[in-house]
C-alpha cells in the first residue's frame, strides 16, 4: 500500500489532487486547516475508490505543523512514497500594506512548511523502491510582479529549489517535480484580495483545478521535471523568457496596481 501525503488538500487544486490520486489507488493523508471539509472529502474518496483516506487538521503556518504532519505519519505507520506540497496562499497590494506579520506569514507557509516537509519525509521517501516529491509553484515564479511581489518571490524559491533538489536526488528512487498553474477557479483571488483587474485578466484564462491536478499528477509519474500547465500559461512563460524584463514587469504592474 503506498500513501500519499497531501497539504492544502481541503479546496481547490489540492483537493482535485487527492481525487486524482485516489483514482490512481494511493492511500491519503489530507492536511489542511479544516477539519469538517478533510473529513467530508476523506470519506467520499474512502467511499468512491475503496483507498484509506486519513485526514490531519493542521495549520501550516505554524512553524511545528510539518513535524506534527510527519510523526502522524510515522505513528501510524504510513509507507509515504508521494508528498504533494501543496499549501500555499498569495497576498497582493503594495508590499507595505500588509505587516511584517502578514509577510512572515505568508513566507512560512509558502516556502518554510514546504521545506520543512521535504527535509523530514525525504529519508522515507528514499526508503521506497520510486518516490515522488510534487512542488507547487506558479507561472509567477517566472518574473517579478509588482504588486505581487513576495509572493511571485516564494514562488520563484520553489520552482528554483525543486529543479535543484531533482538533480541532487538524480540517482536514488525519488523524482522531484515542479508544476506551475496560472490563473486557476479556485478561491486563490479571494484571499489575495486580487483587484477587479486582475479579476478580469484570469477569468479569460482560467484552467479548472481538475484539469490542472490531472496534468499534474501525470507529469509528476512521468518524472517531468516542471510542469505549466495549459498552452496559454506555457506561451505566457516563454514570452517573459523572450521579452525585457522591464516591460514584463510593467504589464503586470498594469493588472495588479
Amino acid at each position: 500500500m503506498s500513501y500519499a501525503v497531501i497539504t492544502g488538500a481541503s479546496k481547490g487544486i489540492g483537493k482535485a489532487m487527492a481525487e486524482e490520486l485516489a483514482t490512481k489507488g494511493y492511500s491519503l493523508l489530507l492536511v489542511a486547516r479544516s477539519a469538517d471539509l478533510l473529513q467530508e472529502l476523506s470519506s467520499r474518496l474512502a467511499g468512491r475508490y475503496g483507498v484509506k483516506a486519513d485526514c490531519l487538521a493542521v495549520d501550516l503556518s505554524a512553524t511545528d505543523a510539518a513535524e506534527k504532519v510527519y510523526q502522524h505519519c510515522r505513528n501510524n505507520q504510513y509507507p509515504v512514497t508521494v508528498l504533494v506540497n501543496n499549501a500555499g496562499y498569495g497576498l497582493s497590494g503594495s508590499f507595505e500594506k500588509y505587516s511584517l506579520a502578514d509577510e512572515l506569514n505568508m513566507m512560512q507557509v509558502n516556502m518554510s512548511a514546504l521545506v520543512q516537509m521535504t527535509r523530514l519525509f525525504l529519508p522515507v521517501l528514499r526508503d521506497q523502491p520510486k518516490a515522488y516529491i510534487l512542488n507547487i509553484a506558479s507561472t509567477a515564479a517566472y518574473q517579478a510582479v509588482p504588486y505581487m511581489s513576495l509572493y511571485a518571490g516564494t514562488k520563484a524559491f520553489v520552482l528554483t529549489f525543486s529543479r535543484g533538489l531533482r538533480w541532487e536526488l538524480r540517482k536514488s528512487g525519488v523524482s522531484v517535480t515542479c508544476v506551475s498553474p496560472g490563473a486557476t477557479d479556485t478561491e486563490f483571488t479571494v484571499r489575495a484580495k486580487i483587484g477587479e483587474k486582475g479579476l478580469k485578466t484570469a477569468a479569460k484564462v482560467n484552467m479548472t483545478p481538475e484539469a490542472v491536478a490531472k496534468m499534474a499528477i501525470d507529469g509528476m509519474l512521468a518524472g517531468k521535471a516542471e510542469i505549466i500547465p495549459g498552452l496559454v500559461n506555457k506561451l505566457g512563460a516563454f514570452l517573459v523568457w523572450l521579452m525585457p524584463k522591464g516591460l514584463v514587469e510593467k504589464t503586470a504592474m498594469k493588472i495588479y496596481e
